[in-house]
C-alpha cells in the first residue's frame, strides 16, 4: 500500500483514539504537506480526517466525508485544508478539476483513497495505513514517511 518507511505503529482502541491521532498529526503539518489515508471502507479514514481538520481549524467544524463532492475545503490559520475523497474518481486527470494543483501549491491536503492518484501522489507525503483485526475492535495506524517526516513523527505527542 505504501513504499515509504514505517515511522510509527499506533494502536487505536477507540474512535476517540483515531480522532486524537488526527489532531496530533495536524500539529506537524504546514502549507504544501499531504496526508494520505489508506485503508478499506470503514477503517476510520474520515474519522481521522475529522480529527486532523478540527485540530487545524480549532473550531466545531462540521467535517463530513466528501464522498460525493470529492473535495471539501476548510479555512485554517496555517493554510486552506483540502479534504479529498477519491473513492469515486474514475480517471486520474479528473483530480485537476478538483483543485489538486492549487491544494499542493499552498494548501494542506488530506486524501482518502490516495492510491487513485497513481504517480500524482507526492513523494514527500505522510501515509497513514489504517487496519483492523477481523472479529475484534482492534484497529491500528501504521504511519509511513521519508526523511522529511521522520523527526516530526518522532516528536509527535499522541496518547
Amino acid at each position: 500500500m505504501t513504499d515509504l518507511p514505517l515511522l510509527a505503529d499506533i494502536a487505536l482502541s477507540t474512535e476517540q483514539d483515531t480522532v486524537a491521532l488526527g489532531a496530533a498529526l495536524a500539529e506537524l503539518v504546514g502549507p504544501g504537506d499531504v496526508l494520505a489515508l489508506h485503508g478499506p471502507l470503514g477503517a476510520g479514514k474520515t474519522t481521522l480526517a475529522r480529527g486532523f481538520i478540527t485540530g487545524l481549524t480549532q473550531a466545531d467544524e462540521d467535517v463530513v466525508s466528501p464522498t460525493f463532492t470529492l473535495v471539501q475545503v476548510y479555512d485554517a490559520q496555517a493554510a486552506p485544508i483540502w479534504h479529498f475523497d477519491l473513492y469515486r474518481l474514475t480517471q486520474i486527470q479528473d483530480v485537476f478539476e478538483l483543485g489538486w494543483e492549487e491544494a499542493l501549491s499552498g494548501g494542506i491536503s488530506v486524501v482518502e483513497w490516495p492510491e487513485r492518484l497513481g504517480a500524482l501522489l507526492p513523494r514527500n507525503r505522510l501515509d497513514v495505513v489504517l487496519s483492523s483485526t477481523p472479529g475484534t475492535n482492534e484497529r491500528r495506524a501504521a504511519v509511513h514517511g521519508g526523511a522529511y517526516w521522520k523527526d516530526r513523527i518522532a516528536d509527535m505527542k499522541h496518547d
